[in-house]
């Protein structure tokens, strides 16, 4: 890391990324990569966890629709409501099963329709620039500014473009674990890191204030 950043945040950092540098698409089991069909099930994942609901819950739906073999958008539009339901269900997510399936539905028809099915063809148009590529994502129905921000933040190091981005849970989870939260000190600190796992830490460390109170007891006992 950079001469820049202080050892007290090089080791908060180090001690967050060793307990909870896993990003949320790993978590269900989402092997990215820069190919349609993993960006579309991260595009679900990024829209299921931008509701009001518990993220472990979220991983458990994503993970419930590609057992169903909804990875797809093809395969997603082509399900019944039905099916999207009882996916969502098996997953626990029913607080908001019936809403969702249907924009689920409706956003695969979305993806299909405008991008043939391949978000690369969204990354294209966007061309480097973050706002265009939340824009475009924000489209679809059930992605709002929250669910883009999520999107970005997982794809980053494939796309890496746009820039390091924790959106405003990420800046949050920084600022209570000590670290920089301007865009440069923030970058400074994620120089050789892999991007996406630091920012989805930092999201765990905004959601979990006991994350918070371990990854500083464990970088105090790194002095």
């Amino acid at each position: 890391m950079s001469g820049g950043v202080s050892a007290s945040a090089r080791r908060i950092t180090d001690a967050l990324l060793e307990g909870y540098g896993r990003t949320y698409a790993a978590e269900a089991g989402i092997r990215l990569r820069d190919t349609p069909q993993p960006l579309y099930q991260l595009l679900v994942l990024s829209h299921l966890l931008s509701a009001r609901i518990r993220a472990s819950i979220a991983v458990a739906a994503a993970r419930a629709l590609s057992a169903h073999g909804l990875r797809t958008p093809r395969r997603m539009a082509d399900a019944t409501w039905q099916q999207r339901v009882d996916a969502l269900g098996e997953g626990g997510y029913r607080r908001y099963d019936e809403r969702t399936a249907t924009q689920l539905g409706e956003g695969a028809g979305l993806v299909l329709d405008v991008w043939k099915g391949d978000l690369r063809r969204l990354r294209a148009e966007a061309d480097g620039d973050r706002e265009a590529l939340r824009a475009g994502l924000r489209r679809v129905r059930g992605i709002g500014p929250a669910g883009a921000d999520i999107f970005v933040r997982e794809v980053q190091d494939l796309w890496p473009e746009t820039g390091f981005w924790v959106g405003a849970k990420g800046l949050q989870g920084a600022e209570r674990l000590g670290l920089p939260t301007s865009p440069g000190g923030l970058s400074e600190v994620a120089r050789g890191r892999d991007r996406a796992a630091l920012a989805a830490a930092l999201v765990r460390a905004a959601l979990d204030r006991e994350i918070v109170e371990t990854v500083r007891r464990a970088a105090r006992a790194r002095q």
